[in-house]
């Protein structure tokens, strides 16, 4: 097996790797059915590489974590905020129990307005936790009181409730101040200090599969990005002055965010060693910010620039997220979501077409040495030294380089994996038509259409690229591949699949083009 021919095989395997580890080993959906036995426990206490003793969380008391569930009636809907953009329901313990999505884009299948959450997960959003287990039990027993039981935002301007517990002379407020583009403010007023934390809530379950990351993220104090992947919580860890907490599933996200003055988080774990997030109260009084709803760049832009970072692209961030801004600015001329995946397509084949030029010109090179080399190869057969320096010196003679072919190839990895991260995170595409029967691109072609021509397309773009295979078996096994290939991206979101079909469709003309212009050339003598 020549070297060529083992980088092409190492580098389509790598391929096949990266997408087979997506499909098979990324976190599975958690169990619903989660005991509530830990419900009403306060942080527990390990300090971390990060963490310090005032921002690591005091121990809570055994007691504090086998006490009952929360009572139904603690459970029940005590006040409703209608938006423009959504309707959030609150309970008798100031949490924020609901948040129902009305953009239709958000809709599930059936119509119906997207519920955030769909488990018993806990803890809520604005759930509130004390280090000791006597006044946490009390809490979790004792009902707040609210301002106002129904609130309808119009406009621009946002409303406030004020929620208001007594536990026994000790006072807890909770004054939320909601906006109608899904952020909020949330005051916390205590009468007296008692060590106490507050939540954004266990992550959003609507998007939940085994293409993308969901758990938490913290941004630390020195802007580090620390994600914590469902079923990887280790322990408690806790991280002084981070700048945003979040916890997230493929498309919403719950967080709190401070961005002038840090936050003291702590990251806990369930049962299911799945992160948990609190953030510590460091005063009898604490001003946080909050976020609840979809991961859609626009949104999170106008709330504040930073709060992107929320949008998450895996190991090729670095040019995913200029990638997606692309796509963004390409939108803003061509309103279907489907033909700005094509455009973007075109414009990535155009950018990457002096590097494939390259690569094909080497390869053409390589195809007419290819008597050659097999003479050497029977002359020098049982000297595998000299084989190699006469080939050595062959390449050299016309300026051919063995590898010029893969390199290419290679360089051209990093950003089809960054595409495929953001065609399967970006939101945008959720509910996005397309032509036809292509009526959501961040779903699966539910008749194949799609897959089956991207298969197609790749067979033929193997018809017209030259190939310098000496070995029948990795030929047959590279005419398997188109094959392979469909059965991975059957289930694939249709507009990652429009886009591979796309590319390879480019590619075959691009293909074409080179083929012409190469059998303009002078053969090797």
């Amino acid at each position: 097996m020549n070297t060529q021919t083992r980088v092409v095989i190492a580098t389509v395997l790598s391929l096949l790797v990266f997408i087979g580890y997506d499909y098979f080993f990324m976190p599975k959906p958690a169990h619903l059915a989660e005991s509530n036995k830990s419900a009403t426990a306060a942080p527990a206490a390990t300090v971390s590489k990060t963490a310090t003793p005032e921002a690591a969380a005091p121990a809570a008391e055994e007691s504090a974590r086998k006490q009952a569930p929360v009572e139904a009636g603690l459970t029940q809907t005590i006040a409703t905020v209608e938006t423009s953009n959504a309707t959030i329901e609150f309970d008798a313990l100031g949490r924020i129990k609901q948040v129902y999505l009305k953009d239709r884009q958000y809709r599930d299948e059936a119509g119906e307005e997207l519920k955030l959450f769909n488990s018993p997960k806990i803890p809520k959003p604005l759930e509130i936790r004390f280090s000791d287990p006597a006044l946490n039990e009390l809490a979790f027993k004792t009902p707040y009181t609210v301002s106002a039981s129904k609130l309808t935002i119009d406009g621009d301007k946002p409303e406030t409730l004020t929620f208001r517990q007594d536990l026994g002379g000790f006072v807890v407020e909770k004054i939320v101040t909601i906006y109608p583009d899904h952020h909020y403010d949330v005051e916390v007023k205590m009468s007296d200090l008692k060590p106490w934390f507050i939540s954004p809530g266990y992550r959003p379950d609507i998007r939940i599969d085994n293409y993308t990351v969901h758990g938490v993220m913290i941004e630390e104090a020195d802007g580090t990005l620390t994600i914590i992947d469902d079923g990887d919580a280790k322990g408690t860890e806790a991280y002084r002055k981070a700048r945003i907490a979040v916890a997230f599933d493929r498309y919403y996200a719950t967080a709190f965010y401070d961005f002038d003055n840090g936050m003291d988080v702590v990251v806990n774990k369930d049962a299911e060693e799945n992160p948990i997030l609190f953030v510590k109260g460091e005063s009898a009084e604490r001003t946080l910010h909050g976020y609840i709803g979809p991961k859609e760049y626009k949104i999170l832009k106008k709330i504040h620039p930073e709060l992107t970072k929320i949008i998450e692209f895996g190991w090729f961030t670095f040019i995913a997220a200029p990638m997606f801004k692309v796509l963004l600015w390409l939108h803003g001329f061509i309103p279907n979501w489907g033909w700005t995946i094509v455009a973007l397509t075109i414009l990535i084949r155009i950018l990457l077409y002096p590097l494939t030029y390259k690569g094909m010109v080497s390869m053409h090179k390589l195809k007419q040495l290819q008597p050659k080399i097999k003479e050497l190869q029977q002359k020098y057969k049982g000297d595998p030294q000299k084989l190699n320096m006469h080939m050595m010196e062959l390449y050299k003679k016309h300026k051919a380089n063995p590898l010029g072919g893969c390199l290419p190839m290679l360089l051209q990895i990093p950003v089809f994996f960054a595409i495929y991260r953001v065609l399967l995170n970006a939101i945008e595409l959720k509910g996005a038509p397309w032509i036809l029967w292509i009526q959501d691109l961040s779903v699966m072609d539910p008749y194949y259409v799609l897959p089956v021509l991207m298969g197609a397309s790749m067979w033929a773009h193997q018809r017209v690229t030259p190939s310098n295979f000496t070995d029948p078996m990795q030929e047959k096994i590279f005419k398997w591949l188109p094959v392979i290939f469909t059965f991975f991206f059957v289930t694939f979101p249709a507009g990652l699949v429009l886009y591979w079909l796309t590319n390879n469709i480019f590619s075959i003309a691009q293909q074409l083009m080179i083929n012409r212009m190469l059998e303009k050339q002078p053969k090797v003598a």
